[in-house]
């Protein structure tokens, strides 16, 4: 155990900025409605920021803690939300059976990827992620019956035992935070656990792990597979918030905002997604009401942030702090 201790990479769960970020975070999500007031659009735009906020969280689980890279993360929401769209489409509108139809396949789409991918290392891993993801989204794009290239209208979002929940923007809102920080209170759990320090030790030096008798390919497969059911739920969401299902959520270059976020949040920082997903998706909301190709000044402020930022907002905000600290 004094072996996996020494393979810490990443600052402590406990230090108090790790603590006491994420509270405030999450109370300022909290309290949010209230203090929009009735504005149900500035609901709607925040219940979108979360619910990629858990995908991305799912995301730097694997990239932060295990360098593991994926560029098709954005296979696992679609296939999340293409599970309850599809039930949708058959006259299944019941949360309790299509969230864990989402999970399931998700989950079983991660094992089965997970397997073939985590064989490879480095590039080849980026390379691979990337086209099972595409063939991901080729396979949604051939989906004639349930709208192919086009996407699959939802007409009723899902119910919970037989309650209109999610048809209520507030009450959806708190479902989506809700699952938001059950997500990232299990990922946080999983990094602080024996198994997070096994596998962020693979991630250092897996012969080392492997002579001390554990096996890297297994806990690297198990994260995979956390990763993508946590994808697969924000899917799920997604097409409830929507009521809409398409191709699109599928693509590489969703999978691309994805690996944004956590890079400028900060990676390896769970809590550093959320914030992440929070900038990148409102710079994007405010971008494009300026040009449609925000993209081209959205880049250069992620070229600086990786050049003189490579710990993301969150390492710029303790450095500005430990700088204020010595003055």
């Amino acid at each position: 155990m004094a072996a996996l201790d020494n393979a810490e990479t990443v600052p402590r769960l406990g230090a108090s900025s790790d603590t006491i970020l994420p509270v405030l975070l999450f109370t300022g999500l909290a309290l949010l409605p209230a203090a929009i007031g009735g504005e149900t659009y500035l609901i709607d735009r925040f219940m979108r920021i979360m619910v990629f906020a858990i995908a991305a969280v799912g995301l730097d689980l694997i990239v932060g803690y295990g360098a593991l890279i994926s560029f098709g993360h954005a296979a696992f929401i679609g296939i999340g939300a293409y599970a309850a769209g599809i039930l949708a489409a058959h006259g299944i509108n019941e949360a309790v059976i299509a969230l864990p139809v989402a999970l399931a396949a998700s989950t079983l789409f991660a094992l089965l990827t997970g397997i073939v991918s985590l064989r490879t290392k480095g590039v080849y891993f980026i390379m691979i992620t990337l086209a099972f993801g595409q063939m991901a989204f080729f396979t949604a794009s051939s989906l004639a019956p349930y709208g192919g290239d086009d996407g699959l209208t939802i007409h009723m979002r899902d119910t919970v035992f037989g309650y209109p929940v999610l048809e209520n923007a507030r009450a959806f809102y708190y479902v989506a935070l809700g699952c938001l920080l059950a997500s990232y209170l299990l990922c946080r759990t999983l990094v602080a656990s024996r198994f997070g320090r096994v596998f962020r030790g693979a991630r250092e030096n897996p012969a080392r792990m492997a002579s001390i008798g554990f096996d890297p390919y297994r806990f690297q497969l198990v994260a995979y597979m956390v990763s993508g059911a946590l994808g697969g739920l924000a899917g799920f969401l997604l097409a409830n918030a929507t009521d809409f299902v398409s191709p699109a959520y599928m693509s590489w270059q969703r999978s691309g905002d994805l690996l944004i976020m956590v890079i400028f949040g900060g990676m390896g920082r769970l809590y550093g997604a959320i914030i992440g997903a929070l900038v990148y998706l409102v710079a994007e909301d405010m971008l494009a009401q300026y040009t449609e190709h925000w993209r081209m000044l959205f880049g250069p402020l992620l070229v600086a942030v990786a050049v003189f930022a490579p710990g993301g907002l969150i390492g710029v905000a303790e450095r500005l702090a430990r700088s204020r600290r010595r003055d």
